[in-house]
């Protein structure tokens, strides 16, 4: 093999993660040419309706997969919040890795910080997970979806759409947008989503050459933690647009694992926590000690 096609969504922040993996690959393999392959996305097309009601965050995956699939395109790169729990049959994830800062950030106007909003305060999210665990804190503001990328967002926010937005720190920090950041939410604050911060690089199954040579970019400790927490929303059949959180930390030889689930209101939010060391388990008993508090009720809403 002496050519990889990279499949990406077109966005600023999809091509600077290709581009990155690019790199990373032309630096273990010098002898391989890589090439990126833009498309652009039903979830990029569709920007007027939330994406809980076109299908989730799915549609930034699928035209990639398409690519794969008619072998257009040799692997693709994801930001691994956007990746579904399940994988479409057919394909892997031939490494997990790279994990950027994990947590939420505000991004205000003046510089305002969160606590310090005016009530009723205009915030911008276009995450279910992030509503609620905002509205848990400060159900006294307004909270609107907003769609589109990184750029697009901050210019929503600058021309006064919104007072505040929510945004990844991973994906500002990628962009080189540090300054925009007016403060952090701390995990304990507000608990990331399954995978935030980290990339994944899919292929499909039967390419055992590319899952061979992937092996070689695959973060054995950021792996471990991602299957956990994604293994919260296969269990509860969420997908990466509901209200689910899912964080995990390794250490001394264990994964330390949090979830959470929260009503759109943010008025009811159950928790759990476990300790363990293979991936699955940890998240299996995290997921089912969430049912067993009532996530499948609140979910239903």
């Amino acid at each position: 093999m002496n050519k990889i096609v990279i499949a990406t969504r077109e966005s600023q922040l999809a091509l600077w993660q290709a581009n990155f993996v690019k790199a990373q690959l032309e630096a273990s393999y010098p002898e391989l040419e890589v090439e990126l392959l833009g498309i652009t996305t039903k979830g990029d097309r569709w920007l007027n309706q939330p994406l809980r009601e076109i299908g989730g965050k799915g549609l930034f995956i699928n035209e990639l997969e398409d690519a794969l699939l008619a072998g257009k395109a040799d692997l693709a790169v994801h930001s691994m919040k956007d990746v579904p729990a399940k994988l479409t049959q057919g394909f892997t994830l031939g490494a997990i890795g790279f994990r950027d800062d994990v947590r939420d950030c505000f991004v205000s106007r003046g510089d305002t910080n969160f606590k310090n909003l005016a009530i009723g305060a205009k915030i911008g999210s276009s995450s279910l997970r992030r509503v609620t665990q905002i509205l848990a804190d400060r159900p006294d503001l307004e909270v609107l979806p907003i769609r589109g990328n990184v750029n697009t967002r901050l210019a929503k926010l600058d021309s006064g759409e919104f007072d505040a937005i929510i945004l990844a720190a991973a994906g500002l920090n990628r962009l080189g947008f540090e300054n925009r950041i007016t403060s952090f939410f701390d995990p304990e604050q507000m608990l990331p989503a399954a995978g935030q911060g980290a990339l994944g690089i899919e292929c499909c199954t039967h390419r055992t050459d590319l899952i061979s040579l992937l092996g070689q970019l695959n973060d054995s400790l950021v792996s471990a933690c991602v299957i956990a927490e994604r293994k919260v929303s296969e269990v509860l059949g969420a997908d990466c647009s509901s209200p689910v959180a899912a964080y995990a930390v390794s250490a001394d030889g264990q994964i330390r694992l949090r979830g959470l689930v929260a009503s759109l209101d943010g008025q009811e939010i159950v928790r759990a926590e476990f300790c363990g060391v293979e991936p699955q388990e940890v998240g299996t008993v995290v997921a089912n000690s969430l049912l067993n508090l009532g996530a499948e009720r609140i979910l239903a809403v």
